[in-house]
Protein backbone atom coordinates (compact mmCIF):
# COMPACT_ATOMS: atom_id res chain seq x y z
CA UNK A 1 0.00 0.00 0.00
CA UNK A 2 1.50 3.44 -0.58
CA UNK A 3 2.00 6.09 1.50
CA UNK A 4 2.55 9.84 1.31
CA UNK A 5 5.22 11.34 2.89
CA UNK A 6 4.69 13.74 5.59
CA UNK A 7 4.90 16.69 3.56
CA UNK A 8 5.13 19.52 6.32
CA UNK A 9 4.14 19.72 9.87
CA UNK A 10 0.56 20.97 9.12
CA UNK A 11 0.24 18.44 6.48
CA UNK A 12 -3.08 16.66 7.64
CA UNK A 13 -3.82 12.62 7.12
CA UNK A 14 -6.99 13.91 5.14
CA UNK A 15 -4.83 15.91 2.76
CA UNK A 16 -2.44 12.95 2.30
CA UNK A 17 -5.39 10.97 1.18
CA UNK A 18 -7.06 13.72 -1.42
CA UNK A 19 -3.85 13.85 -3.01
CA UNK A 20 -2.91 10.28 -2.90
CA UNK A 21 -6.42 10.00 -5.04
CA UNK A 22 -5.54 12.44 -7.70
CA UNK A 23 -2.19 11.35 -8.53
CA UNK A 24 -2.75 7.76 -8.45
CA UNK A 25 -5.50 8.91 -10.95
CA UNK A 26 -2.97 10.75 -12.95
CA UNK A 27 -1.40 7.23 -14.65
CA UNK A 28 -4.94 6.19 -15.45
CA UNK A 29 -5.67 9.56 -16.83
CA UNK A 30 -2.60 9.68 -19.07
CA UNK A 31 -3.04 6.80 -20.90
CA UNK A 32 -6.85 7.90 -21.78
CA UNK A 33 -5.03 11.43 -22.64
CA UNK A 34 -2.54 9.70 -24.58
CA UNK A 35 -5.23 7.73 -26.82
CA UNK A 36 -7.50 10.39 -27.20
CA UNK A 37 -4.62 12.66 -28.60
CA UNK A 38 -3.32 9.56 -30.65
CA UNK A 39 -6.82 9.58 -32.16
CA UNK A 40 -6.80 13.05 -32.44
CA UNK A 41 -3.14 13.07 -34.22
CA UNK A 42 -4.01 10.32 -36.95
CA UNK A 43 -7.02 12.20 -37.81
CA UNK A 44 -5.22 15.46 -38.31
CA UNK A 45 -2.10 14.74 -39.76
CA UNK A 46 -2.03 10.80 -40.77
CA UNK A 47 -5.49 10.08 -42.17
CA UNK A 48 -5.87 9.61 -45.68
CA UNK A 49 -8.24 12.24 -46.74
CA UNK A 50 -7.13 11.90 -50.70
CA UNK A 51 -8.25 14.66 -53.62
CA UNK A 52 -10.90 16.82 -51.73
CA UNK A 53 -11.62 20.48 -53.14
CA UNK A 54 -12.73 23.31 -50.89
CA UNK A 55 -15.88 25.15 -52.25
CA UNK A 56 -16.46 28.53 -50.01
CA UNK A 57 -19.22 30.91 -51.46
CA UNK A 58 -20.16 35.04 -50.51
CA UNK A 59 -22.07 37.28 -51.56
CA UNK A 60 -20.93 40.96 -51.72
CA UNK A 61 -22.79 44.24 -52.25
CA UNK A 62 -21.11 45.33 -55.18
CA UNK A 63 -20.51 44.94 -59.10
CA UNK A 64 -19.43 41.88 -60.20
CA UNK A 65 -17.23 44.12 -62.60
CA UNK A 66 -15.43 45.46 -59.34
CA UNK A 67 -14.99 41.86 -57.26
CA UNK A 68 -13.76 40.59 -60.84
CA UNK A 69 -11.07 43.34 -60.77
CA UNK A 70 -9.80 42.28 -57.82
CA UNK A 71 -9.95 38.88 -57.24
CA UNK A 72 -7.95 38.16 -61.08
CA UNK A 73 -4.08 38.57 -60.48
CA UNK A 74 -4.05 40.56 -63.79
CA UNK A 75 -7.23 42.45 -62.32
CA UNK A 76 -6.53 46.25 -61.84
CA UNK A 77 -7.54 46.53 -58.30
CA UNK A 78 -5.63 42.90 -57.71
CA UNK A 79 -3.16 45.00 -55.38
CA UNK A 80 -6.03 44.65 -52.79
CA UNK A 81 -4.66 41.96 -50.88
CA UNK A 82 -2.85 42.50 -47.94
CA UNK A 83 -0.14 39.60 -48.74
CA UNK A 84 0.03 41.07 -52.35
CA UNK A 85 3.53 43.26 -52.37
CA UNK A 86 3.87 43.22 -56.48
CA UNK A 87 3.05 41.38 -59.33
CA UNK A 88 3.76 41.26 -63.08
CA UNK A 89 2.84 39.51 -66.31
CA UNK A 90 5.37 37.29 -68.47
CA UNK A 91 4.78 38.15 -72.55
CA UNK A 92 2.72 35.23 -73.28
CA UNK A 93 0.31 36.64 -70.42
CA UNK A 94 -0.80 33.48 -68.96
CA UNK A 95 1.50 33.47 -66.05
CA UNK A 96 1.55 35.83 -63.38
CA UNK A 97 4.67 36.34 -61.44
CA UNK A 98 3.51 37.92 -57.62
CA UNK A 99 6.36 39.01 -54.62
CA UNK A 100 4.33 38.02 -51.17
CA UNK A 101 4.05 39.55 -48.21
CA UNK A 102 5.03 35.99 -46.45
CA UNK A 103 9.03 35.45 -45.81
CA UNK A 104 11.09 32.43 -47.14
CA UNK A 105 13.77 31.00 -44.83
CA UNK A 106 16.61 33.95 -45.71
CA UNK A 107 13.31 36.43 -44.62
CA UNK A 108 13.25 37.56 -48.27
CA UNK A 109 9.61 37.97 -49.84
CA UNK A 110 7.75 34.52 -50.93
CA UNK A 111 8.33 34.30 -55.01
CA UNK A 112 5.19 32.75 -56.93
CA UNK A 113 4.23 32.13 -60.18
CA UNK A 114 0.88 31.44 -61.08
CA UNK A 115 -0.47 29.88 -64.38
CA UNK A 116 -3.84 31.18 -64.80
CA UNK A 117 -6.58 30.03 -67.53
CA UNK A 118 -9.80 32.89 -68.23
CA UNK A 119 -12.89 31.83 -68.46
CA UNK A 120 -12.67 27.52 -68.57
CA UNK A 121 -15.66 25.84 -70.07
CA UNK A 122 -16.45 29.12 -71.96
CA UNK A 123 -17.62 30.64 -68.24
CA UNK A 124 -17.24 34.54 -68.26
CA UNK A 125 -15.83 35.78 -64.93
CA UNK A 126 -14.28 32.45 -64.17
CA UNK A 127 -10.85 31.81 -64.02
CA UNK A 128 -8.51 28.86 -63.07
CA UNK A 129 -5.05 28.85 -61.68
CA UNK A 130 -1.96 26.50 -60.33
CA UNK A 131 1.67 27.09 -58.95
CA UNK A 132 4.51 26.55 -61.64
CA UNK A 133 6.64 27.85 -59.01
CA UNK A 134 7.78 28.75 -55.65
CA UNK A 135 11.02 30.66 -54.66
CA UNK A 136 10.20 28.41 -50.82
CA UNK A 137 8.40 24.91 -51.49
CA UNK A 138 9.17 22.31 -53.66
CA UNK A 139 7.37 21.82 -56.46
CA UNK A 140 6.27 18.49 -55.24
CA UNK A 141 4.14 20.57 -52.57
CA UNK A 142 1.92 21.98 -55.62
CA UNK A 143 1.66 18.72 -57.67
CA UNK A 144 -2.13 18.53 -56.83
CA UNK A 145 -2.99 21.75 -55.98
CA UNK A 146 -5.25 24.10 -58.07
CA UNK A 147 -7.68 27.05 -57.53
CA UNK A 148 -11.05 27.75 -59.36
CA UNK A 149 -12.66 31.45 -59.15
CA UNK A 150 -15.64 32.45 -60.34
CA UNK A 151 -18.23 35.70 -59.84
CA UNK A 152 -22.10 35.37 -60.26
CA UNK A 153 -24.05 38.36 -60.49
CA UNK A 154 -26.70 38.25 -57.48
CA UNK A 155 -30.02 39.88 -56.29
CA UNK A 156 -28.10 41.93 -54.00
CA UNK A 157 -24.60 42.82 -56.23
CA UNK A 158 -22.47 39.79 -56.70
CA UNK A 159 -21.40 36.08 -55.40
CA UNK A 160 -17.81 35.15 -55.44
CA UNK A 161 -16.97 31.26 -55.62
CA UNK A 162 -13.44 29.80 -54.93
CA UNK A 163 -12.87 26.32 -55.48
CA UNK A 164 -9.48 24.86 -54.30
CA UNK A 165 -7.72 20.95 -54.57
CA UNK A 166 -6.01 19.36 -53.33
CA UNK A 167 -4.49 15.81 -52.26
CA UNK A 168 -4.58 15.93 -48.19
CA UNK A 169 -3.44 13.47 -45.69
CA UNK A 170 -4.73 14.61 -42.50
CA UNK A 171 -8.14 16.70 -41.61
CA UNK A 172 -5.51 19.79 -40.37
CA UNK A 173 -4.18 21.59 -43.47
CA UNK A 174 -7.86 21.11 -44.80
CA UNK A 175 -9.35 23.04 -42.39
CA UNK A 176 -6.63 25.26 -42.03
CA UNK A 177 -7.32 26.42 -45.99
CA UNK A 178 -10.89 26.28 -45.67
CA UNK A 179 -10.34 29.51 -42.99
CA UNK A 180 -8.20 30.95 -45.12
CA UNK A 181 -10.51 31.50 -47.67
CA UNK A 182 -12.93 32.42 -45.58
CA UNK A 183 -10.61 35.11 -43.89
CA UNK A 184 -9.83 36.16 -47.58
CA UNK A 185 -13.53 36.50 -48.38
CA UNK A 186 -13.80 38.69 -45.25
CA UNK A 187 -10.77 41.24 -45.81
CA UNK A 188 -12.48 41.35 -48.98
CA UNK A 189 -15.54 42.77 -48.07
CA UNK A 190 -13.53 44.61 -45.87
CA UNK A 191 -11.93 46.24 -48.66
CA UNK A 192 -15.09 46.83 -50.72
CA UNK A 193 -16.94 48.80 -47.82
CA UNK A 194 -14.00 51.13 -46.68
CA UNK A 195 -11.09 50.66 -48.51
CA UNK A 196 -8.90 48.93 -46.34
CA UNK A 197 -8.37 45.08 -45.74
CA UNK A 198 -6.65 43.35 -42.87
CA UNK A 199 -6.21 39.86 -42.74
CA UNK A 200 -5.98 39.15 -39.15
CA UNK A 201 -7.96 36.50 -37.91
CA UNK A 202 -10.13 36.15 -34.27
CA UNK A 203 -8.06 32.98 -33.64
CA UNK A 204 -4.81 34.61 -32.85
CA UNK A 205 -6.18 37.73 -30.70
CA UNK A 206 -4.99 37.24 -26.97
CA UNK A 207 -8.45 37.35 -25.66
CA UNK A 208 -9.45 34.32 -27.68
CA UNK A 209 -6.15 32.20 -27.05
CA UNK A 210 -6.46 33.23 -22.90
CA UNK A 211 -10.62 31.73 -23.54
CA UNK A 212 -9.04 28.64 -25.28
CA UNK A 213 -6.80 27.74 -22.60
CA UNK A 214 -9.36 28.23 -19.99
CA UNK A 215 -11.65 26.11 -21.74
CA UNK A 216 -8.78 23.61 -22.28
CA UNK A 217 -8.28 23.43 -18.76
CA UNK A 218 -12.37 22.58 -18.29
CA UNK A 219 -12.50 19.80 -20.71
CA UNK A 220 -9.15 18.04 -19.19
CA UNK A 221 -10.56 18.42 -15.33
CA UNK A 222 -12.98 15.27 -15.81
CA UNK A 223 -10.01 13.51 -16.59
CA UNK A 224 -8.23 14.01 -13.46
CA UNK A 225 -11.75 13.81 -11.28
CA UNK A 226 -14.66 16.44 -10.85
CA UNK A 227 -12.95 18.17 -7.40
CA UNK A 228 -10.55 20.73 -6.62
CA UNK A 229 -7.03 18.65 -6.70
CA UNK A 230 -8.28 17.84 -9.97
CA UNK A 231 -8.94 21.05 -10.96
CA UNK A 232 -5.49 22.35 -9.53
CA UNK A 233 -3.76 19.03 -11.71
CA UNK A 234 -5.71 20.64 -14.82
CA UNK A 235 -4.68 24.17 -13.87
CA UNK A 236 -1.14 22.60 -13.50
CA UNK A 237 -0.83 20.86 -16.70
CA UNK A 238 -2.06 23.91 -18.82
CA UNK A 239 0.50 25.81 -17.10
CA UNK A 240 3.06 23.52 -17.99
CA UNK A 241 1.76 23.77 -21.87
CA UNK A 242 2.11 27.26 -21.50
CA UNK A 243 5.53 27.36 -20.59
CA UNK A 244 7.11 24.84 -22.80
CA UNK A 245 5.04 26.20 -25.54
CA UNK A 246 7.65 30.14 -24.37
CA UNK A 247 10.00 28.13 -25.18
CA UNK A 248 9.45 27.31 -28.09
CA UNK A 249 8.22 31.09 -28.71
CA UNK A 250 11.68 32.31 -27.28
CA UNK A 251 14.01 29.94 -29.96
CA UNK A 252 11.92 31.02 -33.15
CA UNK A 253 12.38 34.97 -32.02
CA UNK A 254 16.65 33.88 -31.29
CA UNK A 255 16.22 32.78 -35.18
CA UNK A 256 14.33 36.11 -36.24
CA UNK A 257 11.11 34.99 -36.29
CA UNK A 258 9.26 38.43 -35.80
CA UNK A 259 5.75 37.28 -36.25
CA UNK A 260 6.25 34.04 -33.93
CA UNK A 261 2.66 33.40 -32.46
CA UNK A 262 1.61 30.42 -30.27
CA UNK A 263 -1.94 28.98 -31.01
CA UNK A 264 -3.77 27.05 -27.91
CA UNK A 265 -6.20 24.03 -28.72
CA UNK A 266 -8.19 23.20 -26.49
CA UNK A 267 -7.75 19.90 -25.39
CA UNK A 268 -4.53 18.94 -27.70
CA UNK A 269 -2.40 22.03 -26.14
CA UNK A 270 -0.73 24.47 -27.73
CA UNK A 271 1.59 24.89 -30.96
CA UNK A 272 4.38 27.49 -31.72
CA UNK A 273 4.27 28.75 -34.75
CA UNK A 274 7.21 30.49 -36.61
CA UNK A 275 7.48 33.12 -38.68
CA UNK A 276 9.22 32.09 -41.52
CA UNK A 277 10.20 28.02 -42.93
CA UNK A 278 13.21 27.02 -41.06
CA UNK A 279 16.75 27.83 -42.79
CA UNK A 280 19.23 25.34 -41.23
CA UNK A 281 19.04 22.05 -39.37
CA UNK A 282 20.36 23.45 -36.00
CA UNK A 283 17.67 25.96 -36.45
CA UNK A 284 15.25 23.24 -36.63
CA UNK A 285 16.45 20.96 -33.83
CA UNK A 286 17.05 23.80 -31.23
CA UNK A 287 13.50 25.17 -31.93
CA UNK A 288 12.20 21.67 -31.39
CA UNK A 289 14.09 21.50 -28.26
CA UNK A 290 13.95 24.35 -26.57
CA UNK A 291 10.15 23.68 -25.40
CA UNK A 292 11.58 21.01 -22.67
CA UNK A 293 15.34 23.20 -22.67
CA UNK A 294 12.86 26.42 -20.79
CA UNK A 295 11.05 24.14 -18.94
CA UNK A 296 14.00 22.50 -17.52
CA UNK A 297 15.45 25.59 -15.82
CA UNK A 298 12.37 25.83 -13.50
CA UNK A 299 13.10 22.22 -12.34
CA UNK A 300 15.73 23.33 -9.61
CA UNK A 301 13.24 26.35 -8.72
CA UNK A 302 10.26 24.27 -8.04
CA UNK A 303 12.71 21.67 -5.88
CA UNK A 304 14.05 25.01 -3.89
CA UNK A 305 10.17 26.09 -2.98
CA UNK A 306 9.50 22.19 -1.38
CA UNK A 307 12.50 22.34 0.31
CA UNK A 308 11.73 25.74 1.70
CA UNK A 309 8.43 24.82 2.70
CA UNK A 310 9.36 21.48 4.17
CA UNK A 311 11.92 23.15 6.76
CA UNK A 312 9.54 26.34 7.69
CA UNK A 313 11.30 29.17 5.27
CA UNK A 314 7.56 29.29 3.56
CA UNK A 315 3.96 27.89 3.87
CA UNK A 316 4.54 24.45 4.82
CA UNK A 317 1.49 23.86 2.28
CA UNK A 318 3.35 24.48 -0.68
CA UNK A 319 5.05 21.60 -0.99
CA UNK A 320 2.50 19.22 -2.19
CA UNK A 321 1.46 21.59 -4.68
CA UNK A 322 4.77 22.32 -5.62
CA UNK A 323 5.42 18.51 -5.87
CA UNK A 324 2.51 17.58 -8.12
CA UNK A 325 3.49 20.42 -10.72
CA UNK A 326 7.03 18.94 -10.59
CA UNK A 327 5.49 16.17 -11.38
CA UNK A 328 3.55 17.61 -14.14
CA UNK A 329 5.73 19.35 -15.89
CA UNK A 330 8.40 16.22 -15.96
CA UNK A 331 6.00 14.15 -17.22
CA UNK A 332 4.48 15.92 -20.41
CA UNK A 333 8.19 17.45 -21.27
CA UNK A 334 9.65 13.83 -21.16
CA UNK A 335 6.75 12.55 -23.29
CA UNK A 336 7.37 15.61 -25.57
CA UNK A 337 10.99 14.42 -25.93
CA UNK A 338 10.69 11.09 -27.47
CA UNK A 339 11.79 9.76 -30.31
CA UNK A 340 8.22 9.80 -32.12
CA UNK A 341 8.40 11.48 -35.52
CA UNK A 342 5.63 14.13 -34.79
CA UNK A 343 7.26 15.03 -31.11
CA UNK A 344 10.11 17.55 -30.49
CA UNK A 345 12.38 14.74 -29.75
CA UNK A 346 11.83 12.96 -33.07
CA UNK A 347 12.64 16.65 -34.82
CA UNK A 348 15.64 17.28 -32.86
CA UNK A 349 17.11 13.48 -32.78
CA UNK A 350 16.48 13.22 -36.66
CA UNK A 351 18.56 16.47 -37.28
CA UNK A 352 21.32 15.71 -34.58
CA UNK A 353 21.85 12.22 -36.10
CA UNK A 354 21.80 11.95 -39.89
CA UNK A 355 22.60 8.31 -40.37
CA UNK A 356 19.52 5.40 -39.60
CA UNK A 357 21.90 3.37 -37.46
CA UNK A 358 22.84 6.82 -35.52
CA UNK A 359 18.95 7.57 -34.86
CA UNK A 360 18.52 3.89 -33.99
CA UNK A 361 20.71 4.10 -31.35
CA UNK A 362 19.71 7.40 -29.69
CA UNK A 363 16.20 6.45 -30.02
CA UNK A 364 16.79 3.09 -28.14
CA UNK A 365 18.92 5.32 -25.15
CA UNK A 366 15.38 7.40 -24.85
CA UNK A 367 13.17 4.31 -24.80
CA UNK A 368 15.36 2.81 -22.40
CA UNK A 369 15.83 6.00 -20.14
CA UNK A 370 12.27 6.12 -20.37
CA UNK A 371 11.71 2.32 -19.48
CA UNK A 372 14.14 2.62 -16.45
CA UNK A 373 12.20 5.75 -14.57
CA UNK A 374 9.14 4.16 -15.12
CA UNK A 375 10.85 1.11 -13.25
CA UNK A 376 12.82 3.70 -10.66
CA UNK A 377 9.40 4.95 -9.42
CA UNK A 378 7.55 1.50 -9.21
CA UNK A 379 5.23 1.56 -12.59
CA UNK A 380 3.71 -2.05 -12.96
CA UNK A 381 5.31 -3.74 -15.70
CA UNK A 382 1.51 -3.87 -17.39
CA UNK A 383 1.00 -0.51 -17.62
CA UNK A 384 5.04 -0.14 -19.28
CA UNK A 385 3.75 -2.79 -21.96
CA UNK A 386 0.83 -0.12 -22.77
CA UNK A 387 2.76 2.60 -22.83
CA UNK A 388 5.58 1.14 -25.14
CA UNK A 389 3.31 -0.06 -27.38
CA UNK A 390 1.51 3.02 -27.59
CA UNK A 391 4.72 4.69 -28.24
CA UNK A 392 4.98 2.02 -31.17
CA UNK A 393 1.99 3.25 -32.54
CA UNK A 394 2.81 6.57 -32.71
CA UNK A 395 5.96 6.37 -34.40
CA UNK A 396 3.95 4.97 -37.32
CA UNK A 397 2.33 8.50 -37.37
CA UNK A 398 3.17 10.37 -40.50
CA UNK A 399 1.89 12.89 -42.61
CA UNK A 400 2.97 14.79 -45.77
CA UNK A 401 5.87 16.50 -45.49
CA UNK A 402 6.60 20.20 -46.71
CA UNK A 403 9.69 19.91 -48.34
CA UNK A 404 12.00 23.63 -49.36
CA UNK A 405 12.81 24.38 -52.53
CA UNK A 406 16.39 24.22 -51.67
CA UNK A 407 17.75 22.02 -48.67
CA UNK A 408 18.53 23.70 -45.36
CA UNK A 409 21.88 24.49 -44.50
CA UNK A 410 23.29 20.97 -42.71
CA UNK A 411 24.71 21.07 -39.05
CA UNK A 412 28.46 21.75 -38.14
CA UNK A 413 30.21 19.35 -35.83
CA UNK A 414 30.14 21.79 -33.02
CA UNK A 415 26.18 22.51 -33.21
CA UNK A 416 25.63 18.94 -33.62
CA UNK A 417 27.72 18.01 -30.30
CA UNK A 418 25.76 21.21 -28.62
CA UNK A 419 22.26 20.16 -29.65
CA UNK A 420 22.67 16.24 -28.71
CA UNK A 421 24.18 17.02 -24.80
CA UNK A 422 21.32 19.75 -24.85
CA UNK A 423 19.03 16.91 -25.45
CA UNK A 424 20.12 14.23 -23.11
CA UNK A 425 20.58 17.16 -20.40
CA UNK A 426 16.84 18.11 -21.08
CA UNK A 427 15.88 14.16 -20.70
CA UNK A 428 17.50 13.87 -17.69
CA UNK A 429 16.61 16.56 -15.94
CA UNK A 430 13.06 16.31 -16.47
CA UNK A 431 13.53 12.44 -15.80
CA UNK A 432 14.96 13.67 -12.32
CA UNK A 433 12.13 15.64 -12.07
CA UNK A 434 9.55 12.54 -12.30
CA UNK A 435 11.65 10.70 -9.93
CA UNK A 436 12.07 13.56 -6.79
CA UNK A 437 8.67 14.25 -6.70
CA UNK A 438 7.38 10.66 -6.79
CA UNK A 439 9.62 10.00 -3.89
CA UNK A 440 8.20 12.78 -2.32
CA UNK A 441 5.10 12.43 -2.81
CA UNK A 442 5.02 8.46 -2.20
CA UNK A 443 6.73 6.68 0.63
Amino acid sequence: MLDLKNSGPDWSLEQNCRIRGSILSVSFSTIVLVAVNLGFLWLLMAAPIGIRTLRVRRTYRAQPGRIWSAIHPLGEAAGWHPSLLASRVDEGGRRVHQSLTHLDRKGFPVERTLEITDNPNGVEMQFASRIVEDSALDQSFWQSYSELRRVEPAEEGARLVIEQTDTYRGVAFLVFRYFAIRREMRALDDWLRTGEADMAGWIEHPLMQVFFAILSTMLLWPFFGLNINGLTLSCQLTAVIVLHEFGHLAAYRAFGHTSARMIFIPLLGGIAIGGRPYNSLFEVATCALMGAGLSAFFVPIVIAVDTASTTGLIAPGLSGAAMTFLLVLGSFNLLNLLPMYRFDGGQVLRQVFPTRDGLMVASFAVTAMLVWVGFRIGLPNQALLAGLSVFVLMSLLGSRGIKPRDALDDMENGERLMTGFGFYAALSIHAYAIIYACDKLFA
